[in-house]
């Protein structure tokens, strides 16, 4: 009986509490609400919204692009014939049966009638060019016209009926952060679509000034050179070029010829036979906040002017040593890449609209391009045509002027004796007269074979340099 009555006293006493709790609780969840606006200040401040919106956000629309250029990526074989060393004494000597060596890339249609484009080292020393379709329709390809300096190269195929193509879309516009989507054939694979972003411009993979990419992080392997690089609306905005890579293969990093630059190079093949280009006529250097605080400029993003050509056209419309470039036309100039990048989209005798900082003042001047006379040799760097009073100094009547040797090469070329000013007066044992000269025996030659020039040095000597 005592044991029940303990239980019942237990359970009354505990109910009580309970309520007791309860009601404390209620009764104070004001001070507990002010207690929390007062929290020490080092919380870290949350959000309590939706935390799954990214769920409803709208996805890039990949399908509509690659419908509209997977049938327009083709698949390019190049057929070359190589002599190949078959024992030591060819090895040494050179020699060697010739045997027929098969490379491949991509290539996009860009027109319905059969033209493409590619880039000039999926083709480089070809004897025979194949193409294959999306459908597996394979045609002899002609080869109509290339442009070592931009890699790009133009072919045509004849067809019964009209062929799916791309449009070219406008390379200018694309956005660092903008989705797009590598097409081609690597490692044969037909008709292989990988996507991703933009992850720069204006990249200069040579550390010469000479090129100006899209980079992007793509996924692009052997065989997806000269394949396409289209944005979300299925327009061409690049040709897949190179890959930066220790393998071989992707890892990261993949660049493209912009469009702009390939379109100009298809139009002037097709109108000219070759390309023309358009020369600004300055030297100099890209900003950064170092060299603005040594050049005493008051901006650290642009092309510092270090010197003007006489009777270029930036000579002749008054752009000075000292200027600083920051747009050509409507494109933004922060390095030489930039500024290189958008004259290879233009002719000699078109106008550009060059706004330059000089005096703390900004400025617009319309400048006319010319033609360029100076092209890149292989290991020596630029050259240019020669005056008379030039070529006689050296005692001759032809060659073509070195204006800058290569960066990389340059300490070796002055041990030498040659430096800037020397004549190059001929390539593989053919005579130089121009630059014009110098182009075509380049272009005639075929990748593998060696560089044999002949060049007076700055003591009038005749030496004779190899480079294989």
């Amino acid at each position: 009986m005592k044991k029940v009555l303990t239980l019942v006293l237990v359970s009354i006493l505990g109910g009580i509490m309970a309520l007791t709790a309860d009601h404390y609780l209620h009764d104070n969840s004001d001070d507990l609400n002010q207690e929390s606006d007062s929290l020490p200040s080092f919380t870290i401040p949350t959000s309590f919204g939706t935390t799954n919106t990214f769920l409803t956000a709208e996805a890039p629309d990949f399908v509509t692009a690659a419908e509209k250029s997977v049938h327009a990526v083709v698949h390019v074989k190049n057929t070359a014939i190589r002599s190949s060393p078959s024992s030591l004494e060819d090895l040494i000597f050179g020699g060697g049966a010739p045997r027929a060596q098969i490379g491949t890339g991509s290539g996009v249609i860009i027109s319905p009638d059969g033209y493409i484009i590619t880039n000039n080292h999926v083709i480089a020393g070809s004897q025979q060019i194949s193409i294959t379709t999306n459908d597996n329709k394979i045609y002899e390809a002609e080869l109509i016209g290339t442009d070592p300096k931009t890699d790009i190269a133009v072919l045509k195929i004849n067809a019964n009926d009209d062929l799916p193509y791309i449009i070219i879309g406008d390379s200018d516009q694309a956005k660092i952060g903008e989705w797009v989507l590598a097409v081609g054939n690597p490692f044969n694979l037909n008709s292989t679509v990988t996507a991703g972003i933009i992850s720069a411009k204006s990249r200069d993979l040579t550390g010469n000034n000479s090129q100006s990419f899209i980079q992007t992080d793509a996924a692009v392997n052997p065989g997806n050179s000269g394949g396409a690089l289209v944005n979300t609306k299925g327009e061409l905005i690049g040709i897949n070029t190179a890959i930066s890579s220790q393998t071989g293969s992707y890892i990261g990093y993949s660049f493209a010829v912009p469009s702009n630059i390939a379109r100009k190079v298809l139009e002037d093949i097709m109108e000219y036979g070759t390309v023309q280009n358009g020369m600004l006529g300055v030297a100099g250097t890209s900003l950064n906040s170092k060299y603005a605080e040594q050049l005493k400029v008051a901006t650290s993003e642009g092309f510092y002017v270090g010197s003007v050509e006489s009777g270029s056209g930036a000579y002749r419309a008054g752009i000075q040593e000292g200027d600083v470039i920051t747009k050509l036309d409507n494109i933004s100039i922060n390095k030489f890449s930039d500024l290189k990048g958008y004259l290879d989209t233009k002719r000699p005798k078109d106008v550009v609209s060059v706004t330059i900082l000089r005096d703390g003042n900004f400025k617009v001047i319309p400048v006319t391009l010319e033609k360029i006379n100076s092209i890149q040799l292989p290991i020596i760097g630029t050259v240019k045509d020669a005056n008379k009073e030039e070529l006689r100094k050296y005692g001759v009547d032809y060659g073509v002027k070195i204006s800058a040797l290569s960066p990389k090469y340059a300490d070796s070329w002055r041990k030498n004796g040659v430096t800037e000013g020397s004549i190059v007066t001929a390539i593989n044992d053919r005579r130089v007269n121009s630059v014009e000269d110098a182009k075509q025996i380049l272009e005639s030659k075929s990748s593998n074979d060696p560089l044999k020039f002949e060049v007076i040095n700055n003591r009038g000597e005749k030496e004779t340099y190899y480079w294989r």
